[in-house]
């Protein structure tokens, strides 16, 4: 079933990426008629019962909404008001759940808000430390954009590998801590959801987006078929192990304090602002997606940043480019 959620998770989010059907099926009409004629009673007596899955559900689902405008309407691609939007979605996504970690560190056994096994413990600090420091590691959303081929995929460059793995470990460690019993499937497979897609040509750069499609289909099936989880035969229990807990938030810390350390490096070293400029656009990394995936016009843009040309930036390897066609387009 892990396999199945996962796969059907990350299939969905790719169709709906390619497809104006698929967004108004999944991200309009299907959340319409289940806010009017489902959710308000689906989770009474249940764990997913309590304000967290309501918010969680429609937080992602606005994030999601907010992509795939930027997919069909190009005047909002070079609107810097609107590419706040994303990292705004995503910082407050991270700012809800290191709350509810360290309202957790202080319940011992079953949490009165959800009717759930919570056990408190330095753990919830560890992590929720982790996550300020995630959110602290966000930059270069001006650098978001629409890939040119068909999948017109949301890229951003600067949410790196690294930065995604650091994010994986606190999200899970998250759910983990506060949501014990859902960690294999709202923290394993809707994980692996979105950073298995990220790690191969065809998804690279797009994480944000499969993270918001995935997690507003996850929360929406939470939210619907609450009992999946939790009394079901496919129902998972943890072992509410101390160790357990703690080595996975420690391992949680230590990798965002890496990234995050990581971060500020390249910040002091090259002299980047993180609001106004992409942080590590000039890496091996980021130059392949732009040079696989951006369009001139966006090739031009991302570079001036930096003071240099697409072909300075190794962005376009034909060596009748002209530097002066930069000055045709705005940073």
């Amino acid at each position: 079933m892990l396999i199945l959620v996962t796969g059907a998770l990350a299939l969905t989010a790719w169709w709906a990426q390619r497809s104006k059907v698929a967004v108004m099926l999944v991200f309009v009409i299907a959340p319409v008629l289940l806010t009017i004629f489902w959710w308000p009673h689906s989770t009474e007596g249940t764990a997913s019962a309590g304000w967290f899955p309501i918010v969680k559900q429609y937080s992602a689902l606005a994030g999601s909404l907010c992509l795939v405008a930027l997919q069909y309407f190009k005047k909002l691609r070079y609107q810097y008001w609107y590419l706040v939007i994303p990292p705004a979605i995503l910082a407050i996504n991270i700012i809800e759940a290191v709350i509810r970690d360290f309202q957790c560190a202080g319940i011992d056994g079953v949490d009165p808000s959800q009717g759930m096994v919570t056990w408190g413990g330095p753990w919830n600090y560890m992590n929720g430390i982790a996550g300020i420091l995630n959110l602290l590691a966000i930059s270069g959303w001006i650098g978001i954009f629409v890939a040119k081929n068909k999948s017109k995929a949301i890229v951003w460059g600067d949410l790196t590998i690294w930065w995604i793995i650091a994010y994986d470990l606190w999200n899970f460690a998250y759910v983990y801590n506060c949501l014990a019993d859902r960690a294999w499937y709202s923290g394993v497979a809707l994980l692996a959801s979105c950073t298995i897609p990220a790690l191969f040509k065809w998804g690279r750069g797009a994480w944000i987006q499969y993270r918001a499609y995935t997690l507003t289909l996850w929360s929406a099936v939470v939210l619907t078929f609450p009992h999946f989880m939790h009394d079901s035969v496919f129902a998972h229990r943890s072992a509410h192990n101390p160790t357990a807990l703690m080595l996975i938030s420690a391992l949680s810390l230590i990798v965002n304090i890496a990234v995050f350390g990581y971060h500020v490096y390249r910040i002091v070293k090259y002299r980047r602002n993180p609001l106004t400029q992409e942080v590590y656009s000039d890496t091996p990394q980021y130059v392949e997606m732009v040079r696989d995936f951006a369009s001139d016009t966006d090739k031009i843009r991302i570079a001036s940043r930096l003071g240099k040309t697409p072909l300075e930036l190794g962005y376009v390897d034909d060596k009748t480019y002209r530097p002066a066609a930069s000055a045709s387009v705005g940073r």
